[in-house]
């Protein structure tokens, strides 16, 4: 596997020896002095081109960075419709474990050519056309405090979704209703988690994408209840893990609403509660 200096090389050659590429940016993790270093980290890379266009037309120049174990392209795709921003991305996992994801900025969007995100350097600017950058930092990635709305919507939002888990387990539906659990109960708990965890030191920390950094600030015995959740093989299973999210939601809903001032709809949670070993109760 090549290592970062070969890596950061290669990509600044291939910058410096191509007059239509006017700078380079790089963003992502490996901005971030918090980040986690492993052989896993992209290479979030922005060149700042003439011509998007010139480079798209004819892609032999991205095999100068290397053999590709596979690459998307997600402006060129159908089934996942592009932003449609003028930029070109190259998705690029090569052979030796390393990933490139390389974006092509047109230069009139040399200005926000790093989007207004503050985990960014500037790595070549040949023709001194990027602005200025501060210091790298995830500060915009902070958990912060929720408003009552906020907090608010959150449980709502659970506690309804609740509802049709309970529905697609009771008709046996085990695809819709994990669907409902996983993708919206459970983030829920995580979010509500990230702000119970944020609040004992001060909201000074990113939980990172998908909540992934979240289990650093959990207890063993917290981390392993919500492992537990994970395992829906199986309709039982999943009403096993609904009533584990209700219950640990509520705990957490009620621990910090009460240490942050807020109003949290206890009536409601445990009418849902209710609901929900009623019909689990009739399913069997």
């Amino acid at each position: 596997m090549r290592t970062e200096k070969e890596m950061f090389q290669l990509i600044l050659d291939t910058a410096k020896n191509d007059s239509r590429i006017l700078a380079v940016g790089l963003n992502g993790s490996r901005t971030n002095k918090a980040a986690p270093r492993d052989l896993f980290q992209d290479y979030d890379v922005v060149y700042v081109v003439e011509s998007v266009e010139d480079f798209v037309k004819e892609t032999a120049w991205i095999d100068k960075f290397g053999s590709r174990l596979i690459m998307q392209t997600p402006e060129d795709m159908t089934l996942f419709p592009p932003t449609g921003n003028g930029r070109f991305t190259y998705l690029m996992l090569f052979e030796d474990g390393n990933r490139i994801d390389l974006t092509l900025c047109p230069k009139e969007q040399a200005n926000t050519w790093n989007e207004g995100d503050r985990l960014a350097e500037v790595l070549l600017d040949k023709n001194h056309i990027l602005p200025n950058l501060s210091v790298a930092t995830d500060q915009d990635y902070w958990v912060k405090q929720p408003s009552q709305a906020e907090f608010s919507d959150c449980c709502n939002e659970f506690w309804w979704v609740s509802t049709y888990v309970v529905k697609g387990l009771y008709r046996n539906e085990l695809f819709y209703a994990a669907d409902h659990l996983n993708e919206i109960c459970q983030k829920e708990l995580l979010r509500l988690l990230s702000w119970y965890v944020a609040g004992e030191i001060e909201y000074k920390f990113s939980v990172g994408k998908n909540y992934k950094y979240l289990p650093n600030y959990l207890s063993e015995e917290q981390y392993q209840a919500i492992l537990r959740t994970m395992n829906i093989a199986s309709i039982p299973l999943a009403w096993d893990a609904l009533i584990s999210l209700q219950n640990q939601f509520d705990y957490y809903a009620q621990v910090f609403s009460k240490k942050n001032n807020l109003v949290y709809d206890q009536n409601t949670a445990e009418k849902v509660k209710d609901y929900t070993k009623v019909f689990r109760l009739e399913w069997n």
